[in-house]
């Protein structure tokens, strides 16, 4: 009678962390392409080609991803969105960061 329970909390711990790892991945690439996007001569083609490369470098951490870059005279963001890896076949959570950081000028 015990066993199924521990098992059934190892499988939930083992699902949390698969998500918050998912979220975490897309955060961190979020920040590469808002990076790549808010220095001097950045572009949102080169925060989207960033983006996709990180991405691209996780394997299947992400999936079905969305990849949606802005960059105005003085902000750059970066939002990055998809599914995350599951334990429960037929469902994948999804997650979805957005950075927003400052675009770099001369002063």
């Amino acid at each position: 009678m015990l066993l199924p329970v521990l098992f059934t909390f190892a499988w939930v711990g083992v699902g949390a962390a698969m998500y918050h790892f998912g979220n975490t991945a897309a955060q961190a690439a979020a920040q590469t392409a808002a990076n790549a996007a808010a220095v001097e001569h950045g572009t949102a083609r080169a925060c989207e080609q960033a983006a996709a490369a990180f991405i691209a470098s996780l394997d299947d951490t992400l999936s079905e991803v969305t990849i949606t870059c802005r960059r105005t005279a003085t902000t750059a963001s970066a939002t990055i969105s998809g599914a995350t890896l599951s334990l429960v076949p037929g469902w994948a959570p999804t997650v979805s960061q957005t950075v927003t950081v400052a675009v770099e000028r001369i002063s």
